[in-house]
Protein backbone atom coordinates (compact mmCIF):
# COMPACT_ATOMS: atom_id res chain seq x y z
CA UNK A 1 0.00 0.00 0.00
CA UNK A 2 2.87 2.36 0.93
CA UNK A 3 5.88 1.41 -0.87
CA UNK A 4 8.53 4.08 0.27
CA UNK A 5 8.14 7.74 2.15
CA UNK A 6 10.58 10.17 1.13
CA UNK A 7 10.45 13.13 3.96
CA UNK A 8 12.87 14.98 6.56
CA UNK A 9 14.12 12.48 9.05
CA UNK A 10 12.63 14.36 11.99
CA UNK A 11 13.35 11.99 15.26
CA UNK A 12 15.18 9.10 16.26
CA UNK A 13 14.60 6.83 18.99
CA UNK A 14 17.51 3.96 19.22
CA UNK A 15 17.05 0.82 21.14
CA UNK A 16 19.18 -1.93 22.12
CA UNK A 17 17.35 -4.36 20.88
CA UNK A 18 16.78 -5.45 17.12
CA UNK A 19 14.53 -2.61 16.73
CA UNK A 20 14.36 0.85 17.00
CA UNK A 21 12.09 3.62 15.73
CA UNK A 22 11.92 6.75 13.83
CA UNK A 23 9.59 9.51 12.89
CA UNK A 24 9.69 10.80 9.30
CA UNK A 25 8.25 14.28 8.58
CA UNK A 26 6.75 13.93 4.92
CA UNK A 27 5.03 17.61 4.19
CA UNK A 28 4.06 17.97 7.32
CA UNK A 29 3.01 14.66 8.30
CA UNK A 30 4.90 12.89 10.95
CA UNK A 31 4.82 8.89 10.26
CA UNK A 32 6.13 6.78 12.85
CA UNK A 33 8.33 3.83 11.59
CA UNK A 34 9.63 0.40 13.44
CA UNK A 35 13.50 0.09 11.63
CA UNK A 36 16.04 -2.76 12.23
CA UNK A 37 18.63 -1.09 14.65
CA UNK A 38 21.44 -1.94 12.41
CA UNK A 39 19.81 0.31 10.04
CA UNK A 40 20.29 3.43 12.24
CA UNK A 41 24.07 3.55 10.59
CA UNK A 42 22.34 4.38 6.79
CA UNK A 43 20.12 6.80 7.84
CA UNK A 44 21.20 10.91 7.49
CA UNK A 45 21.48 13.62 10.46
CA UNK A 46 18.21 14.82 12.06
CA UNK A 47 16.50 17.20 10.03
CA UNK A 48 17.97 15.92 6.86
CA UNK A 49 16.08 13.96 3.94
CA UNK A 50 15.78 10.58 3.36
CA UNK A 51 14.15 7.68 1.08
CA UNK A 52 12.55 4.92 3.21
CA UNK A 53 11.03 1.62 1.72
CA UNK A 54 8.37 0.74 3.74
CA UNK A 55 6.12 -2.46 4.77
CA UNK A 56 2.80 -2.03 6.22
CA UNK A 57 1.03 -4.33 8.73
CA UNK A 58 -2.72 -3.42 9.35
CA UNK A 59 -4.40 -5.15 12.34
CA UNK A 60 -7.82 -4.34 13.92
CA UNK A 61 -6.73 -1.78 16.19
CA UNK A 62 -3.40 -0.45 14.87
CA UNK A 63 -1.73 0.42 11.07
CA UNK A 64 2.39 -0.26 12.02
CA UNK A 65 4.64 0.58 9.54
CA UNK A 66 8.30 -0.68 8.99
CA UNK A 67 11.38 1.01 7.68
CA UNK A 68 14.15 -0.36 5.60
CA UNK A 69 16.85 1.38 3.79
CA UNK A 70 17.11 -0.69 0.90
CA UNK A 71 14.13 -2.16 -1.13
CA UNK A 72 15.73 -5.66 -0.86
CA UNK A 73 16.01 -5.88 2.79
CA UNK A 74 12.13 -5.02 2.68
CA UNK A 75 11.45 -7.56 0.33
CA UNK A 76 13.24 -10.16 2.05
CA UNK A 77 11.53 -9.02 5.39
CA UNK A 78 8.57 -9.61 3.77
CA UNK A 79 9.48 -12.89 2.80
CA UNK A 80 10.58 -14.27 6.55
CA UNK A 81 7.23 -13.05 7.83
CA UNK A 82 5.63 -15.29 4.75
CA UNK A 83 6.96 -18.27 6.99
CA UNK A 84 5.15 -19.99 9.39
CA UNK A 85 5.74 -18.65 13.16
CA UNK A 86 7.50 -15.89 11.96
CA UNK A 87 6.06 -12.57 12.91
CA UNK A 88 7.45 -8.95 12.05
CA UNK A 89 9.75 -8.78 15.50
CA UNK A 90 11.29 -12.07 14.50
CA UNK A 91 12.08 -10.77 10.88
CA UNK A 92 13.19 -7.62 12.37
CA UNK A 93 15.49 -9.75 14.59
CA UNK A 94 16.93 -11.75 12.05
CA UNK A 95 17.86 -8.82 9.54
CA UNK A 96 19.24 -7.21 12.28
CA UNK A 97 21.22 -9.81 13.95
CA UNK A 98 22.74 -10.56 10.47
CA UNK A 99 22.29 -7.33 7.85
CA UNK A 100 20.84 -8.45 4.52
CA UNK A 101 23.89 -10.11 2.83
CA UNK A 102 24.79 -12.34 5.35
CA UNK A 103 20.78 -13.51 5.88
CA UNK A 104 20.61 -14.11 2.61
CA UNK A 105 23.83 -16.44 2.67
CA UNK A 106 22.60 -17.74 5.76
CA UNK A 107 19.08 -19.03 4.47
CA UNK A 108 20.52 -20.08 0.80
CA UNK A 109 22.86 -22.34 2.36
CA UNK A 110 20.53 -23.92 4.82
CA UNK A 111 23.04 -22.60 7.67
CA UNK A 112 20.24 -23.39 10.16
CA UNK A 113 22.94 -23.43 13.09
CA UNK A 114 23.70 -19.84 12.16
CA UNK A 115 20.30 -18.61 11.63
CA UNK A 116 19.56 -19.71 15.24
CA UNK A 117 21.52 -17.96 16.98
CA UNK A 118 18.66 -14.75 16.50
CA UNK A 119 16.88 -14.44 19.77
CA UNK A 120 13.44 -15.66 19.67
CA UNK A 121 14.71 -18.09 16.36
CA UNK A 122 14.95 -21.78 17.64
CA UNK A 123 16.44 -24.70 15.76
CA UNK A 124 13.20 -25.79 13.87
CA UNK A 125 11.94 -22.72 13.51
CA UNK A 126 15.44 -21.72 11.69
CA UNK A 127 15.05 -25.00 9.50
CA UNK A 128 11.23 -23.89 8.57
CA UNK A 129 12.94 -20.63 7.25
CA UNK A 130 15.62 -22.00 5.29
CA UNK A 131 13.26 -24.98 3.86
CA UNK A 132 10.60 -22.55 3.02
CA UNK A 133 12.76 -19.43 1.23
CA UNK A 134 15.77 -21.06 -0.26
CA UNK A 135 12.95 -22.66 -2.69
CA UNK A 136 11.72 -19.50 -3.21
CA UNK A 137 15.04 -17.55 -3.32
CA UNK A 138 15.75 -20.33 -6.25
CA UNK A 139 12.73 -19.60 -8.45
CA UNK A 140 13.74 -16.04 -8.50
CA UNK A 141 17.05 -16.67 -9.43
CA UNK A 142 14.98 -18.32 -12.15
CA UNK A 143 12.92 -15.95 -13.09
CA UNK A 144 16.01 -13.22 -13.01
CA UNK A 145 17.11 -15.40 -16.15
CA UNK A 146 20.51 -16.42 -14.02
CA UNK A 147 20.68 -20.54 -14.61
CA UNK A 148 23.92 -20.88 -17.02
CA UNK A 149 26.73 -19.89 -15.44
CA UNK A 150 29.08 -17.38 -16.99
CA UNK A 151 32.22 -17.97 -18.31
CA UNK A 152 34.74 -17.82 -17.01
CA UNK A 153 32.90 -17.56 -13.39
CA UNK A 154 32.41 -19.18 -9.95
CA UNK A 155 32.43 -23.03 -9.72
CA UNK A 156 28.86 -24.66 -9.83
CA UNK A 157 28.67 -24.87 -6.27
CA UNK A 158 29.10 -21.16 -5.22
CA UNK A 159 27.34 -20.03 -7.99
CA UNK A 160 23.83 -20.14 -7.27
CA UNK A 161 25.01 -18.28 -3.96
CA UNK A 162 26.55 -15.33 -5.57
CA UNK A 163 23.90 -14.90 -7.41
CA UNK A 164 21.21 -14.79 -5.61
CA UNK A 165 23.36 -12.74 -2.79
CA UNK A 166 23.72 -10.31 -5.77
CA UNK A 167 20.21 -10.12 -6.99
CA UNK A 168 18.93 -9.67 -3.21
CA UNK A 169 21.23 -6.79 -2.81
CA UNK A 170 19.63 -5.63 -6.00
CA UNK A 171 21.72 -5.42 -8.51
CA UNK A 172 20.19 -6.56 -11.68
CA UNK A 173 20.85 -10.05 -14.18
CA UNK A 174 23.21 -7.88 -16.56
CA UNK A 175 24.92 -6.54 -13.81
CA UNK A 176 25.87 -9.94 -11.89
CA UNK A 177 26.92 -11.75 -15.60
CA UNK A 178 28.73 -8.84 -16.29
CA UNK A 179 30.47 -8.57 -12.83
CA UNK A 180 31.01 -12.68 -12.44
CA UNK A 181 32.66 -12.52 -15.97
CA UNK A 182 35.28 -10.08 -14.99
CA UNK A 183 36.32 -10.98 -11.67
CA UNK A 184 36.49 -14.65 -13.14
CA UNK A 185 39.18 -13.31 -15.35
CA UNK A 186 41.32 -13.37 -11.90
CA UNK A 187 43.85 -16.99 -11.93
CA UNK A 188 43.48 -16.89 -7.87
CA UNK A 189 39.66 -16.13 -8.08
CA UNK A 190 38.84 -18.70 -10.85
CA UNK A 191 39.83 -21.39 -8.81
CA UNK A 192 37.88 -20.49 -5.50
CA UNK A 193 34.95 -21.94 -4.18
CA UNK A 194 34.69 -19.41 -1.26
CA UNK A 195 31.19 -17.56 -2.00
CA UNK A 196 32.31 -14.66 0.37
CA UNK A 197 35.46 -13.92 -2.04
CA UNK A 198 33.32 -14.00 -5.25
CA UNK A 199 30.41 -11.93 -3.25
CA UNK A 200 33.11 -9.32 -2.26
CA UNK A 201 34.98 -9.01 -5.84
CA UNK A 202 31.93 -8.64 -7.61
CA UNK A 203 30.44 -6.35 -5.36
CA UNK A 204 33.88 -3.97 -5.37
CA UNK A 205 33.71 -4.40 -9.37
CA UNK A 206 30.20 -3.27 -9.58
CA UNK A 207 30.98 -0.10 -7.58
CA UNK A 208 33.40 0.92 -9.84
CA UNK A 209 31.67 0.04 -13.22
CA UNK A 210 27.87 0.35 -12.48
Amino acid sequence: MIGYLKGTLASLQRSSSPRSFITLDVNGVGYDLQIPTRTIQHLPEIGDSVQIFTHLQVREDQWILFGFHAVAERDLFRQLISVSGIGPQLGLALLDTFGLQDLIQSIISSNTKLLSKTPGVGAKTAERIALELRTKLAEWREQAGLMSAPLPGPASEVQAEVEMTLLALGYSTREIIDALKAVGQKTALSKSANTDDWIREAIAWLSQNV
